[in-house]
């Protein structure tokens, strides 16, 4: 178990200092960019391509990230099994926190990531909670042995499944978490898939033991400004925003997010003022996005 307090972990401390933190951009779109194959398994990296998960640490820290996440979102055995690396849970995630780590300067901070399980829970599935919550702690466990600040659990759809990786941490560390949910916008508003939504979420991740909350993917930067709105009316607590550059497109065979890093930037100074803690990309961000947005928030 890592042994750091959460009441002395270096992200609450940076939190507590006031101001936004800087998180990073893509994973994928970053590694697909340098030679990950369409369909491939993104966390299988951390051990073929070190070097290239290293420079991407190193590019968003670069660009002017103070946080940026592990390589490590489907590291789990549920997903990694599809891939025929069921059995390497511990490795990847392990070497996902310390290529991240190896590249962060004096205060840069490591965020493990982690996904949904990619199953669902009884009676929905076949899944019981048990073995999730397994599944959890044996993927946070290895980040935080790998040297990561904290964990963020994102791109969620139920709370249930949410609360057992929050446990899992809990449980298993003492490293501080962030939640995020992903909505999408209907007649109604915004709902995760599971019919969630961005107040809801924030009060009950608030309880389940989250210390940041907030939403990740899903949205371009303008629906963003308008979830971050409902979410921080919700609540007084760390909330964190990771926006997609725009809704993708597909054009001559390839993936497009249309949003540009100027484009973007403006609208993370409003998300900024919003009060919203801790900033950062999704989908389709890159270094450069994440370079524009540290300038606006910097230079006010």
């Amino acid at each position: 178990m890592v042994r750091t307090s959460v009441k002395q972990s270096p992200l609450l401390e940076r939190l507590l200092d006031g101001g936004v933190l800087i998180s990073d951009g893509a994973t994928g779109t970053y590694l697909q960019s340098h030679g990950l194959e369409p369909g491939g398994c993104p966390e299988e990296f951390n051990a073929s391509h070190p070097e290239t998960v290293r420079q991407m640490a190193k590019d968003y820290f670069d660009a002017g990230s103070d946080m940026v996440l592990t390589n490590s979102f489907g590291a789990n055995k549920f997903m990694l099994k599809k891939y025929g690396h069921g059995d390497r849970v511990a490795e990847f995630n392990r070497l996902a926190a310390q290529h991240a780590r190896s590249a962060a300067p004096p205060g840069g901070l490591v965020a493990g990531s982690v996904g949904p399980s990619g199953e669902f829970l009884e009676p929905l599935g076949e899944v019981t909670e048990a073995e999730m919550l397994e599944a959890f702690k044996d993927q946070v466990t290895a980040l935080a042995e790998g040297g990561a600040d904290a964990i963020l659990i994102e791109t969620m759809t139920a709370l249930e499944e949410a609360t057992l990786a929050i446990r899992a941490v809990k449980e298993a560390t003492n490293l501080p978490v962030i939640v995020t949910m992903t909505y999408d916008k209907g007649p109604r508003g915004f709902f995760t898939m599971m019919g969630v939504q961005p107040e809801r979420a924030v009060v009950e991740l608030r309880e389940a033991g989250a210390d940041v909350t907030g939403a990740n993917c899903g949205n371009g930067i303008d629906n963003m400004v308008e979830i971050a709105k409902q979410m921080r009316s919700a609540t007084d607590g760390y909330l964190l925003v990771h926006s997609n550059a725009g809704i993708p497109a597909i054009r001559k065979g390839h993936i497009v997010y249309d949003e540009t890093p100027d484009y973007m930037a403006e609208r993370f100074k409003e998300l900024a003022d919003l009060g919203i803690n801790i900033l950062g990309g999704c989908c389709g961000t890159t270094p450069s996005h994440i370079n524009a947005l540290s300038q606006i928030i910097r230079d006010e």
